[in-house]
């Protein structure tokens, strides 16, 4: 069962670099996050966005690291610049903005620490790209005892049966699955 008080809503690596590679598949992604976010918000769930961030000449970039050493060598996107969640999304003032370093929503950065002072104990979890952003935050999430919730909507991933292999065979394993309607409506039967 969700207790709002203690639950979080994560909007990952939905940032302006990114959302450029995705094209059409990205007005439907963010319709289901802005639904997501807008029950959040309705129900006082805390929304944090994460967004990758590296310094400018990438010396917080290891060789050693294949999947942002080989972004940072094709220079796009840049991660040095555009460092806010896009402006399609629902993003207040008062929501949490969190840079990260590495895949994973904890990696770098201070959200554990925010977490933790606000006694959350529940995530949300939504981003690009599944299989990695999403795929790292829920593993790690997993192993510091969240309990989690996946918005399968509010997930992009390139290619559709990794999508789907992840969504059904392996999140299932650690978190609820469910599209961001449901979710909603899961957060409005609470309030009545």
């Amino acid at each position: 069962m969700e207790h709002t008080q203690n639950t979080a809503l994560l909007i990952m690596d939905v940032q302006p670099n990114i959302l450029k590679i995705l094209k059409d598949s990205g007005a439907l992604l963010i319709n289901s996050i802005n639904v997501a976010v807008a029950a959040a918000r309705k129900a006082n769930i805390l929304i944090v966005f994460v967004v990758m961030a590296l310094r400018k000449g990438y010396p917080d970039v290891n060789s050693n690291n294949k999947a942002i050493s080989e972004i940072v060598k094709s220079g796009f996107p840049d991660f040095t610049q555009n460092l806010h969640a896009d402006h399609s999304v629902n993003r207040q003032e008062d929501d949490i903005l969190v840079f990260k370093k590495r895949g994973s929503a904890f990696s770098g950065s201070d959200l554990e620490v925010i977490l933790r002072s606000r006694k959350i104990e529940r995530l949300v979890l939504a981003g690009i790209q599944t299989s990695g952003v999403v795929l790292s935050t829920l593993i790690e999430a997993a192993y510091k005892d969240y309990a989690l919730t996946v918005l399968s909507d509010c997930c992009f991933e390139f290619d559709d049966e990794v999508q789907r292999v992840l969504m059904e065979k392996i999140f299932v394993r650690q978190a609820d699955v469910i599209k961001a309607e449901d979710w909603a409506n899961t957060l409005t039967k609470k309030e009545q």
